[in-house]
């Protein structure tokens, strides 16, 4: 046995032997590039205190990882289809791993955006490289199967990234929330040197560099307007964004439509089964994103679960997901992937109308139920999308086809939290400004507590801490009428201090279920569209034979040039 694996996957003339270990060293790189920013939304209150972060600070080390994963992904699978694969995966390791050091050592908000940054150009080698060794390495017969546990994984990444910053958090600083990427990634390396077999297209076409800028100029753009508009308001910055991305979109369909090889036919979008999957992917993570986001700081916030303990209880979605991805595998053969997707987006749907139910009295076990719906819905929809996304593409631009599957994973994403949770920030306001109507709140307080949700629990714990110190001053008060008079006011203020805290919940838990109610319109009306983009599985069969003949007829084109 070979210590490095050096035949290419390409030249066996029968399924490689150890694809499912290899598998497991696909999955193993996929979970630290979603954990990444999942564990993030844990350590963000530690960080934000320790760097001195301001909430736009805090949004960019969010985001930061987010504009140059989405925007380098098409054109670096590409890369990866013409080079090597495998060399894209490792290589994408190597620099997730050292950004990852880099966050570790970062003690500014200015090295850690960087950081981020760093991490995020990895994370956009690594991902479609996992996407197009899966393909390349599995049969046809067994890739549905082996797609459904890269999906389960990604669905336990959401839910692990939480458990695994927040058992670090106990002990240990922010820091280490980046340090633990580093041994796993160290693993992955390793893993994928000796187990998955080097691939790379047939063909030696040159690369569509044109068509790879532009790709990055707009959806690079468009990622940039999605964060900076909702959060920071629509003013040059956001608006030029918005413009560049229009420009860049255009463009690069023209340019798409006109080169003989392009780096994305963007006529494959014509095909309703293509279409429809991305729409799919696309909207489930907007809704699945958008959720995560303000459930994890209701647990935390307004039922005060501490970050392990949050995370925790977020685990019933990974399970949900494992048990949905298995069940779809059994469904779609049967009836389609029309209706298990169609079922898994009512699911979703369903899951978000039971958080409208959310307010300042709900205890955890109202959050259990909508996510066991979230996570079977996820396991149900998410796998045959991807199986569809990848079938669409020849063996020779599978990096292109993980790349086209996981842009519009992160655009719904972040469509998702900065659309969702820009709603939630402007619902929260509103109803905290109602709720606190009349108390006497200093104008300059409510807009501080206006802020956030943790900004608001600091302001009634501020308020908390000098009614404390008064109550103190009333205990060393000689004079009775005067500590009398402390007391009183003493009382007042903790008094002031409770209703400010049960002001911040309230408002917070109504903000949540507005949200959620929007979150469910829009995966609603996107279920709809889906359901009738999706082609009956007569059709699905007669596109898919289609998409194989044009797959035929460019492998010919391409042995005739």
């Amino acid at each position: 046995m070979r210590l490095v694996m050096t035949e290419p996957v390409e030249r066996t003339d029968r399924p490689y032997a150890r694809r499912w270990w290899a598998l497991l060293v696909l999955c193993l790189s996929l979970l630290i590039i979603v954990m990444a920013n999942t564990a993030l939304t844990v350590a963000a209150p530690d960080m934000t205190k320790d760097l001195g972060l301001s909430s736009a600070d805090l949004q960019w080390v969010i985001d930061g990882y987010t504009v140059p994963y989405a925007a380098l992904m098409l054109l670096l699978g590409a890369i990866g289809d013409k080079y090597s694969r495998r060399g894209a995966l490792v290589l994408g390791l190597v620099v997730f791993g050292g950004g990852a050091v880099f966050g570790y050592l970062a003690d500014s908000s200015t090295t850690v955006i960087t950081a981020r940054a760093v991490m995020g150009v990895g994370a956009a080698l690594i991902m479609p490289a996992t996407l197009s060794l899966l393909a390349a390495t599995f049969p046809r017969a067994e890739r549905a199967k082996a797609i459904t546990l890269w999906t389960a994984t990604a669905g336990l990444a959401i839910a692990a990234g939480p458990v695994v910053a927040g058992a670090l958090l106990r002990n240990h600083g922010w820091s280490s929330t980046f340090l633990i990427n580093v041994p796993i990634a160290a693993v992955a390396i390793v893993g994928a040197l000796v187990l998955v077999p080097p691939s790379k297209a047939g063909h030696h076409d040159r690369i569509d560099y044109v068509g790879g800028l532009l790709s990055v100029i707009w959806t690079g753009s468009l990622i940039y307007m999605i964060i900076e508009g909702p959060h920071f308001g629509w003013g040059a910055k956001a608006v030029s964004a918005a413009v560049v991305a229009g420009v860049g979109l255009a463009g690069f369909v023209f340019w798409e439509l006109r080169h003989p090889r392009p780096i994305l036919d963007v006529r494959r979008f014509a095909h309703r089964r293509f279409a429809g999957s991305n729409l799919a992917v696309a909207l489930f993570f907007l809704a699945v994103f958008g959720a995560f986001y303000y459930l994890t700081q209701h647990l935390q916030f307004v039922l005060g679960y501490d970050a392990l303990e949050t995370g925790v209880r977020m685990l019933p979605l990974a399970g949900a997901v494992f048990a949905g991805s298995a069940l779809t595998g059994w469904l779609t053969p049967r009836v389609g992937m029309k209706w298990t997707v169609s079922a898994g987006m009512v699911g979703g749907t369903t899951a978000l109308a039971l958080l409208t139910g959310v307010d300042a009295g709900s205890a955890y076990g109202d959050f259990v139920a909508p996510l066991i719906i979230l996570g079977l819905a996820i396991g149900l929809a998410l796998s045959p999308c991807t199986d569809a996304i990848m079938g669409a593409f020849p063996e020779s631009e599978l990096g292109v086809g993980g790349a086209v599957n996981d842009t519009s994973l992160e655009l719904g994403g972040s469509l998702g939290i900065a659309l969702l949770g820009s709603l939630l920030a402007t619902s929260y306001g509103d109803h905290l400004a109602d709720a606190t109507a009349g108390s006497g709140l200093p104008a300059s307080a409510l807009g501080t507590a206006q802020d956030s949700v943790g900004a608001g629990y600091a302001v009634a714990q501020g308020i908390g801490e000098k009614a404390h110190r008064l109550g103190a001053q009333a205990a060393r008060a000689k004079d009775p009428q005067q500590a009398a008079q402390l007391k009183q006011q003493a009382a007042e203020l903790a008094a002031g201090a409770r209703r400010m805290a049960d002001a911040v919940g309230s408002a917070f838990s109504d903000a949540v279920a507005h949200t959620s109610l929007v979150g469910a319109v829009i995966l609603g009306i996107g279920t709809i569209l889906v359901a009738f983009l999706l082609p009956r599985r007569e059709a699905a069969v007669a596109e898919v034979r289609e998409e194989g003949r044009e797959e035929a007829r460019e492998l010919a084109d391409s042995a005739a040039d």
